[in-house]
């Protein structure tokens, strides 16, 4: 069970627990809550585990109900939908509608090895979410597993259905804190179009940031990535792909291939040029791939270089330069690492501090580090979680986020819920009143 004791943010302090219940099916997993609501236990609920704000993290007493065996899928080409449980890959959903000449846009830089169902729980977005929405934007219907074990469907394979309150964007996002998704329809998009890449390359992070919120501005890219030069040194360490290790920002920019003339193309690389890009081009196919792939890597790469406290702070894309600005100016005061990378076409960023495990003195000021790059995005107007979830890890400033007239709302609605406060204790919500 040691496995199953946290998600892939490490949080160390966790315990072993009780049980894990391997469930393949609905009916297990209301066997298993109903036993523990039953007995007052606490549940855990869990999919791949690649959860980055330790929404997956054990506490004493508790059983892991883990749904990495529910797989099944079933995909309607006639409707346009798919019924999938919560178990499968996300890239394994992508092969299988791709069959049917479909296509589901969400895309977190882990699709090869996060489930659909941990997608649905903490809502991911992903790199082409800047055009084509996140996971919330193609939810239709939810069969749920309740506190008490009954077992719900909201929604269902309409487009449009406001019958009643919107349970389903309830759910989404809930991060196992109301109940636990056993079913989940969504919607398809036909296949995806084909797609241009820009590469640019930057003195400044300032020049990157101005470009950033002038393309944003003017037209939608399916794709607008942002890299610091921290983080391209260490996927270059990572991968050689030839990356310009001397440059201080890094964009790689797409676009769908709908417009003939290359119109929305040609503005990004005059907006890059504008702002003083030291290079802006247009990469081959092939090179393109290799670029997204080392963006895909950014998080194991830089993981390469010590412990990290990873964070996937938001702000309004025009202040996207003083958040960067600000992260500096943290790093420098802190004397610690952080490697800045972006899904930088929505405002969502990822800074991860880097420290060594084994330097207390150096752990403190990271720790330190990570709670004033969350109060800066909130002092920005951002947000603490643009696409992980609160977790247990960043549920310390939320209070400071949402007010707290927002934050008794919401614990209404969980103890509504959840009474006996048996689901995913700890998460987003302290296990007692605050």
């Amino acid at each position: 069970m040691e496995a199953y004791r946290c998600d892939r943010a490490s949080d160390t302090h966790t315990v072993m627990p009780l049980a894990v219940v391997l469930a393949e099916s609905t009916a297990d997993v209301q066997v298993a809550v109903r036993w523990a609501a039953q007995h007052g236990v606490p549940i855990v609920p869990r999919g791949a585990g690649t959860g980055l704000s330790g929404g997956a993290t054990t506490v004493a007493g508790c059983i892991v109900i883990t749904t990495e065996r529910m797989r099944a899928v079933q995909v309607d080409a006639d409707t346009r939908t798919v019924v999938v449980q919560p178990g499968l890959l996300n890239a394994e959903l992508k092969a299988e509608v791709a069959r049917h000449g479909l296509w589901y846009p969400p895309d977190p830089a882990s699709f090869q090895i996060c489930s659909i169902g941990g997608n649905v729980a903490t809502n991911a977005g992903g790199l082409c979410c800047v055009k084509y929405g996140v996971t919330a934007d193609y939810v239709l219907g939810l069969e749920v597993v309740l506190a008490d074990g009954r077992a719900v469907r909201f929604g269902g394979a309409l487009i449009k259905d406001v019958a009643g309150l919107p349970m389903v964007k309830l759910f989404v996002g809930s991060e196992g804190t109301l109940g636990i998704i056993t079913e989940i329809t969504l919607r398809l998009l036909p296949a995806q179009p084909a797609h241009r890449t820009v590469a640019a390359w930057f003195d400044s992070p300032a020049q990157a940031a101005a470009a950033v919120a002038e393309i944003a501005t003017g037209i939608r890219p399916s794709m607008l990535e942002y890299m610091d030069r921290l983080s391209v040194n260490a996927v270059e360490d990572h991968l050689g792909l030839g990356l310009d290790r001397d440059a201080a920002a890094f964009l790689l920019a797409g676009v769908d291939e709908l417009d003939p003339h290359g119109r929305d193309l040609a503005r990004i690389i005059e907006v890059c040029a504008a702002h003083g890009a030291r290079s802006a081009a247009e990469v081959e196919p092939p090179r393109a791939a290799e670029l997204e792939a080392g963006r895909r890597a950014a998080i194991p790469a830089v993981e390469e270089r010590g412990r990290v406290l990873l964070e996937d702070v938001g702000v309004p894309i025009p202040l996207l330069g003083e958040l960067i600005a600000g992260i500096e100016a943290i790093s420098r005061a802190n004397d610690v690492e952080v490697a800045f990378f972006a899904h930088a076409g929505d405002g969502n960023s990822h800074p991860l501090v880097v420290f060594d495990n084994e330097d207390r003195d150096q752990q403190t000021r990271a720790e330190r580090a990570y709670g004033e790059i969350m109060t800066l995005a909130i002092r920005l107007g951002g947000t603490i979680t643009g696409e992980h979830g609160v977790g247990r890890l960043k549920r310390p400033w939320l209070r400071s986020q949402i007010g707290d007239d927002a934050l008794e709302v919401e614990r209404r609605i969980k103890t509504a819920l959840d009474p006996a406060g048996i689901l995913n204790p700890g998460t987003i919500f302290k296990e007692t009143q605050e």
